[in-house]
């Protein structure tokens, strides 16, 4: 019999209820809840071996969220019909909430930790993504896995001026800030999203009220571990240490670590004089000197590094590079740097370096994404290459990891902020090559992506540009030092990784992960500000470089255009069996494709020349257009009657041309005259009221002769 599960709820606001249970599933994990609201239901796990693996040197965590299609009541779409590898839409949930639990953890705790978290029910108004971390930290808060503290994540949207957390779908699609910040009870860890250009003390304000809604979180789960009777942490083994060796690593190697950091030499000058000064330090020790001692010897070496480049900054006020603090590295930037390609540029920022290129594509291009609770289709799609030469590593090309699917979805909120609405014709791909990586590959995507983006035509109105910033902390004496446009040593080494994008006008999309206990909201405000001032400085350069879109897209790139139609002419364009459609396609060369869109249809024509997008838009607009009388046509004869001809004047539909109306003189037959096949331009002069065919006359477009009273045949 299942023991009484433990239970606790809080309130969202507005009566919205999330319960956390323990006791009832997956009893032997760790830690193992159910975190509910409505009928969505995650079930969250989380297992840790007891020992620390032979030779262990790093926190090895693995976090995987997981949608379960049954939880909607669906069938995967997939050949096997079952859930395969986590989607990029789950590797990104999974991301947020390993860079949130990952500071939970103490530095020397280097045993396997496995979250899993599963949505096994689905509530198609409730998203599960805003809950999912804290199902995953409160299976921590009822296990004995020594972590520091309870966390927790949620979502804050701003809908028509008002910030709501963890809004419902509906309300979230008409939001213009959306943010999941992820935070202790006194400390942010974690902030990531997206805004239409919004203030930095707009975002600032999110902040505070996500925080105090995360506050209220963690008392739940704090509770619910009362309840369990979580008793203390479990015991866990140390890494080895070695004071003497340390000592000895510290005074040989402290003054020359401190010069080549001082040395302003470029990252491979830099890197080489750094592992030149590491074999020295080994070899230090004599060749006595055990494997193990020597594996402390290099971590030693780099925990040097660590403290020394740390003190140098806040000191000395110095960079690895000799930047000051607040100073952008040197821009380069071109467009239009590839031939084929439909939009291409180059930008580089010191020693990171992206190609970045536009491809356009049909309404048939469009990317599908799959959730449990619904597939929606995306026309503006993002994809971010991190090849090993970009660090001039060797590497084997396994294809995306996680790193390089959350550094692309960051450029794409970023960019899709600019980016024309639903009528743009356009499925767009934008893909991003780094060729060379020392800091912010990301930003550096956005600042090629905005360029590209113009450079192939597509109507964004402004640029967006990002740039990365850094934070140094020293707690004993309340120094920082706040870095703009940080090399990757730096985004190692640092307190706090801050990419913030945007536009002239505002804030377009933020990633945030923070290191250390204590930001205060004022340090936050002035991140923002020295941000805003980097940002702005490289759209200056931007702008310098190609101020706006191009009028039209290149002379190689297809031609696309879009239109909207009554909904009962979409069968008259698309014929019996596609008859219609298919002649279209076939005769302008181009690709036309018809949606549903309410009360009317969206054709979108898609065309590798001009003269076929013209003749198939005509041709359409023909069918769905109404006849006025009076109107005058480029008709074409289908058939010859003894009483006249059968025209096509527009398409699908004909008319009789009377032979009486075919010349001013009286006509017997029309041989020699017209035959099928031929172009006659005729003018529509009248409609049969009882029969609804239209009449036609080509007489009418003619001089009259002098003398002719308007008489002829069948008058």
């Amino acid at each position: 019999m299942l023991q009484q599960p433990f239970q606790t709820s809080f309130d969202l606001g507005n009566n919205r209820i999330v319960t956390i249970e323990t006791g009832r599933l997956a009893r032997q994990a760790d830690g193992a809840v159910t975190v509910r609201q409505g009928n969505c239901i995650l079930l969250a796990t989380v297992c840790a071996n007891k020992e620390p693996k032979e030779g262990q040197d790093f926190f090895p965590l693995s976090v995987d969220y997981q949608e379960k299609f049954a939880s909607a009541g669906r069938i995967p779409g997939s050949f096997f019909k079952r859930e395969g590898r986590i989607t990029d839409s789950e590797v990104l949930i999974s991301r947020l909430i390993d860079r949130a639990l990952r500071p939970l953890f103490p530095e020397d705790y280097l045993c396997d930790v496995q979250v899993l978290i599963s949505l096994i029910s689905s509530d198609p108004e409730v998203l599960p993504d805003a809950l999912a971390c804290l199902a995953a930290s409160a299976a921590l808060a009822v296990s004995n896995i020594p972590i520091k503290e309870v966390i927790s994540e949620v979502r804050i949207a701003r809908v028509d001026g008002k910030f709501i957390v963890n809004p419902y779908r509906a309300e979230l699609a008409l939001a213009d800030m959306d943010f999941m910040i992820g935070a202790t009870s006194k400390n942010l860890m974690m902030v990531e999203g997206e805004s239409k250009e919004c203030s930095e003390e707009d975002f600032i304000k999110a902040l505070e009220l996500a925080h105090d809604s995360i506050k209220l979180q963690i008392i739940a789960q704090e509770q619910l571990r009362e309840k369990v009777g979580v008793q203390g942490k479990r015991d866990y083994p140390k890494p080895p240490s070695d004071e003497a060796i340390q000592l000895k690593v510290n005074e040989f190697a402290e003054a020359r670590v401190y010069a080549i950091s001082k040395s302003a030499s470029a990252k491979s000058d830099r890197s080489k004089a750094y592992d030149e000064l590491k074999k020295e330090v080994v070899e230090l020790l004599g060749a006595e000197a055990t494997p193990e001692q020597k594996k402390l010897a290099k971590k030693y070496y780099e925990d040097l590094k660590w403290e020394v480049v740390r003190n140098m900054m806040l000191d000395d006020r110095i960079r690895l590079d000799g930047r000051q603090l607040d100073q952008v590295r040197p821009l380069d930037m071109e467009v239009d740097v590839l031939p084929t390609p439909h939009g291409s540029a180059l930008f580089t920022r010191g020693e990171t370096q992206s190609l970045t290129t536009i491809t356009f594509g049909t309404p048939l291009d469009e990317l599908l994404i799959e959730s449990a609770a619904k597939s929606d289709y995306s026309k503006f799609i993002l994809h971010y290459n991190f090849p090993a030469f970009s660090t001039g590593e060797v590497k084997p090309n396994r294809g995306p990891g996680r790193r390089e699917v959350g550094h692309g979805n960051l450029a794409l909120r970023s960019l899709k902020q600019m980016m024309p609405g639903s009528d743009y014709a356009y499925t767009v791909r934008v893909v991003s090559d780094i060729l060379e990586s020392n800091g912010s590959s990301s930003m550096a995507t956005v600042c090629a992506g905005s360029l590209a983006l113009m450079d192939a035509g597509v109507p964004i109105p402004k640029h967006v540009s990002g740039v990365a910033m850094g934070l140094i902390t020293r707690p004993s004496d309340g120094k920082y030092a706040i870095l703009t446009d940080i090399l990757g040593d730096e985004d190692h080494l640092g307190d706090m990784d801050f990419k913030v994008t945007g536009t002239r006008d505002g804030i377009c999309g933020i990633q945030m992960d923070i290191k250390i206990d204590g930001l205060s909201m004022e340090t936050m405000r002035e991140a923002l500000g020295q941000a805003k001032k980097g940002r702005l400085h490289i759209l200056d350069a931007m702008y310098s470089c190609f101020d706006k879109a191009r009028s039209e897209v290149k002379p190689h790139a297809p031609r696309m255009e879009k239109m909207f139609v009554d909904k009962e002419f979409i069968g008259a364009i698309i014929g019996p069996q596609g008859k219609i459609i298919q002649e279209i396609q076939r005769e302008t060369g181009t690709t036309i494709n018809i949606e549903e869109v309410g009360n009317q249809g969206e054709v979108s024509v898609f065309s590798p020349a001009k003269e076929g997008l013209e003749r198939a838009v005509a041709w359409i607009k023909g069918i769905v257009s109404m006849p006025e009388v009076g109107e005058e046509y480029e008709a074409k004869v289908k058939s010859i009657m003894p009483y006249g001809a059968f025209v096509e004047f527009l398409p699908g539909k004909q008319g009789l041309l009377h032979i009486s109306e075919v010349s001013w003189k009286r006509l017997e037959n029309l041989d020699g005259i017209l035959k099928e096949g031929d172009s006659v331009k005729v003018k529509l002069i009248g409609l049969d009221p009882k029969t609804g065919k239209f009449k036609l006359s080509r007489k009418a477009l003619m001089p009259r002769p002098e003398g002719n009273d308007g008489g002829g045949s069948g008058n």
